[in-house]
């Protein structure tokens, strides 16, 4: 996530070898270890930067995200002149990486300059401009064999794939991958303690079932465009993008069923390597820079506060960002990496290096568990990490952070377990959208977060779980916590198993529901009744239930059984990858929908005021009828 990246210093990474699998990519200390392909691996300028002057962040954020440009300008660099190994090094680092470490000392030196005007001179950046080229092994296919020199020649994608570097040329690879049966089970958590804060606090924002996406990031990189360099699904929060300001996230609409959240949650997408030519093909942040293949809508979200183990929590301040993870890990070592892959079923067991091999029927699930204590003063910081903490192993925080409500971010996938002895040319890789030059290693996976709850929600939030209860979709108002359900997302989904997912520009079958521009332009815009729901009509929708224990926040109240019925399954795209790769429209980066394509909010559909307001008609026309009979038999008795 930070910006400048590459490789830290051992000794900045103390537990660099905990809970570190083989094959992970490091050696322990921070350095890459051949994994098939060539990477570059730069020293991490952004993590050294912890206290940047208000004044100059503005200029540091930007020769960050520079650094970024840069390191993967020379990655591509790499990519076209093929695997380094056996060639000259010297014509590769007069070609390549000489030049690079002259451009990143002038973007450096820019740095110190800005922070010695704002009266923080620079501690240490000097040397940190020169990178290192790591060779991956040449002629080797996925599972390490020599590829035969007789082969008959393949398409450009099994190319890529039979060579262990993926659709997009930079993997993903197949000892990026591992059996989720063989990881044995985690420890049990820490216990409770008499004032633990054991409620928790849900809110129901969907799974981008509309598409939105872009390649920036808001918190690392502002007002850069593709600062991330990686395509991002957004929920929530409907106008994240490298130019929004306070005001804009405050003013934006929301696609949480209660409105009063409107906060922004944001991770990489995920894509199947199966040859698909989506509509960022030809975009930075896309194919351009080796995120490619067919990107999979999650087929569940869930978005959960929760507690601390040892004692009360206290409000996140509005605005707070948090990032969790590092998608810089392959290269920056496990310092800040906090990817946990798993499967549903199998959830007691986290993979954190590898991508999961989930058994038939059951899906993939990525977790985040975000950090938990705040140092009471600040909404972000220079490195976007020091002004938040994980809890030690007995929950605590460290000496002057608070407790705030933890977010769990719980993401669910259909999509099938690749065939890994032909390279997933049967049933496809996938992985995570990456920095190109982290190769979509799953350790590089992360999540983000900006806090634009209402006060008051917030409020709320806190209260319900300091006392023990379980408040929002699926939740019944008691001290015993839901447990997550497929009901808590508002996607569509294919048949289990399949691989098969909704793509954006695919179209659903209703014709009621209004059609919004995905964020990435096609002539086949995406529709979605379940998230855009049609307000003029509510004869589809399931009639509203009465509950009454949940929070007293008036939206809040809806749950999940009070939600309009979703619309029948999307259907894929009828678009070919020839046809996607030859059309005019172009996806820039940082592109955000209109307002009229962003979706509404949902659950707040068919009230019970509304109900009853529909029905009162209905019982008038009924006693009119029954006032005409009586006086029709009337008339008969008095004509006889």
């Amino acid at each position: 996530m930070l910006g400048g990246g590459g490789l830290v210093a051992a000794n900045v990474y103390a537990s660099a070898t905990e809970n570190w699998g083989d094959g992970s990519g490091t050696n322990g200390t921070g350095h890459v270890l051949s994994a098939g392909m060539t990477t570059i691996d730069c020293p991490d300028v952004g993590s050294r930067l912890t206290a940047v002057p208000d004044a100059a962040r503005p200029d540091v954020d930007r020769e960050l995200a520079l650094l970024d440009r840069q390191t993967a300008a020379a990655y591509q660099q790499v990519q076209r002149a093929g695997q380094p190994a056996g060639q000259d090094s010297g014509s590769v680092d007069d070609t390549i990486m000489n030049p690079l470490k002259e451009k990143r000392a002038a973007v450096i030196g820019r740095i110190s300059d800005a922070l010695d005007r704002a009266g923080q001179p620079p501690q240490g950046l000097d040397n940190l401009a020169a990178c290192t080229l790591h060779p991956g092994a040449d002629g080797t296919d996925n599972s390490g064999q020599a590829t035969p020199s007789s082969a008959p020649a393949a398409t450009a994608t099994q190319g890529a794939q039979q060579n262990g570097a993926g659709q997009g040329g930079n993997g993903p690879v197949v000892s990026d991958y591992a059996d989720i049966t063989s990881v044995q089970p985690d420890a049990s958590n820490p216990p409770q303690q008499a004032d633990a804060s054991r409620g928790s606090f849900s809110s129901d924002c969907g799974v981008n079932a509309n598409g939105l996406f872009n390649s920036d990031n808001v918190i690392v990189a502002p007002g850069v465009s593709n600062g991330a360099h990686h395509f991002h699904d957004y929920v929530g929060n409907q106008g994240n993008n490298a130019f929004a300001s306070d005001d804009d996230l405050a003013n934006a609409r929301t696609s949480c069923a209660d409105q009063g959240d409107k906060s922004s949650y944001y991770w990489p997408v995920l894509r199947l390597q199966n040859g698909t030519q989506e509509r960022d093909a030809g975009s930075p942040g896309g194919g351009t820079e080796g995120n490619a293949g067919r990107i999979v809508t999650p087929k569940q979200v869930t978005l959960t506060f929760e507690g601390n183990p040892r004692g009360k929590v206290t409000a996140m301040p509005r605005l707070l960002r948090i990032i969790t993870g590092d998608a810089k890990a392959f290269v920056n070592g496990p310092g800040n990496a906090n990817a946990s892959w798993s499967c549903t079923g199998y959830e007691d067991r986290q993979l954190k290096d590898k991508y999961p091999l989930c058994p038939q029927g059951s899906d993939v699930v990525r977790t985040f568990r975000f950090q938990s204590c705040w140092d009471g003063r600040n909404i972000d910081s220079a490195n976007h990490r020091t002004h938040v903490a994980f809890t030690a192993p007995d929950g605590s925080c460290p000496a002057g952070f608070q407790a705030i409500p933890q977010l769990v971010q719980r993401l669910v996938y259909d999509v099938r377990a690749p065939s890994l002895p032909d390279g997933g040319r049967t049933v496809p890789l996938f992985a995570v959208d990456s920095f190109p030059e982290q190769l979509h290693k799953p350790v590089t996976d992360h999540g983000d977060f900006i806090n634009v709850f209402d006060e008051n929600l917030m409020r709320e939030m806190v209260d319900c779980i300091n006392s023990g209860r379980t408040c929002g979709p699926g939740g019944d108002g008691s001290g015993t916590t839901a447990t997550p359900t497929a009901s808590s997302g508002s996607g569509t989904t294919a048949a289990p198993g399949d691989g098969k997912t909704v793509q954006p520009g695919g179209t659903a079958p209703s014709a009621s529901a209004p059609t919004p521009s995905a964020s990435l332009p096609s002539e086949q815009p995406r529709t979605d009744a379940s998230t855009t729901p049609d307000r003029t009509s509510k004869q589809d929708h399931a009639p509203q239930q009465d509950h009454t224990a949940k929070s007293d926040h008036p939206q809040h109240r809806a749950t999940e059984s009070a939600r309009p019925t979703p619309s029948p399954a999307l259907t894929r795209s009828s678009q070919s990858p020839e046809s996607a790769q030859s059309a005019p429209a172009r996806p820039t980066a940082g592109y955000v929908p209109p307002a009229a394509a962003q979706p509404q909010p949902q659950g707040t559909q068919g009230a019970l005021a509304e109900t009853g307001a529909h029905l009162w008609p209905a019982a008038l026309g009924v006693l009119l009828a029954l006032s005409g009979v009586i006086m029709l038999l009337r008339a008969r008795r008095l004509r006889y």
